[in-house]
């Protein structure tokens, strides 16, 4: 059975650590600001009609994720790494002995604060994309519904964004659970999410360009935002997002295994 108290020492952990409220600040604030900069900025006027921008504006407006994401890695690898940094692992673990309970009770605590985070920050950039996109002629009256939760669309965009926030933060916990080092899990991670995709743009090899382009997990995992044109993707939203999940299972599995079978 699963022990509330660890539960409850993890959270106290990752509430104490003095990182944590700045990092949960940064993940709102990077979501909310980016997004309000692509909305306030976004106008029909450079386009060839009012009616054919085909702007995808729940897109533009949870754009900041990109940014936010980054915050939410630091956050998830700081939750694990900080306690081999300082020794506080052992003990930990001695308490613990069935290691598993550990990583699950810290993969619940980190899944609760990130999906909190995402929620406050997607709901705060719908509204601000609401009020500011009609002023740039975003308008129902132009074939652009004000950005609304209430929406198809919208909501799959908004809640993907949740989830997708949530995977990248147990993809990042897990690979700082493998490596036990905080600037190796951060240049892991950061590569897996940007490097690839800039070096797939230097494959020629137009089939492997395009494998590899939709394998990559960030690029997949964000098609969820896509609600324009989704029926010429070659990757659908769920499907994107599911590949994202794969890489997250696989590297949470690893990391079971790896804590489990190693010394702390």
């Amino acid at each position: 059975m699963f022990s509330f108290d660890v539960l409850q020492a993890e959270w106290t952990k990752l509430r104490t650590l003095r990182s944590t409220h700045w990092l949960v600040l940064a993940i709102v604030a990077f979501t909310v600001l980016v997004g309000l900069a692509g909305t306030a900025g976004a106008d029909v006027s450079h386009c060839p009609a009012p009616d054919r921008c085909f702007e995808d504006t729940p897109k533009l407006a949870l754009n900041g994720v990109r940014l936010a994401q980054v915050a939410v890695v630091v956050l998830a690898v700081l939750s694990i790494s900080a306690e081999y940094g300082t020794g506080t692992i052992l003990p930990t673990l001695t308490v613990v002995p069935r290691r598993g309970r550990v990583l699950a009770a810290k993969a619940i605590v980190l899944t609760g604060v990130t999906v909190a985070s995402a929620v406050l920050a997607t709901l705060t950039c719908l509204l601000l994309g609401r009020h500011l996109l009609p002023d740039g002629g975003f308008t129902p009256a132009n074939g652009y519904p004000l950005l609304s939760p209430t929406d198809g669309p919208t909501l799959r965009a908004t809640a993907g964004t949740v989830l997708y926030l949530a995977l990248i933060a147990l993809l990042s916990l897990s690979v700082a659970t493998i490596v036990r080092d905080t600037a190796g899990a951060l240049t892991t991670v950061l590569a897996l999410l940007f490097i690839l995709p800039i070096l797939t743009e230097f494959i020629s090899d137009p089939t492997w360009h395009d494998r590899l382009n939709r394998w990559s997990p960030m690029t997949a995992g964000l098609t969820i935002q896509v609600t324009v044109g989704v029926d010429h993707l070659k990757t659908t939203p769920w499907q994107g997002l599911s590949i994202l999940t794969a890489y997250t299972l696989t590297a949470l599995l690893l990391a079971t295994l790896t804590l489990t079978r190693r010394d702390a």
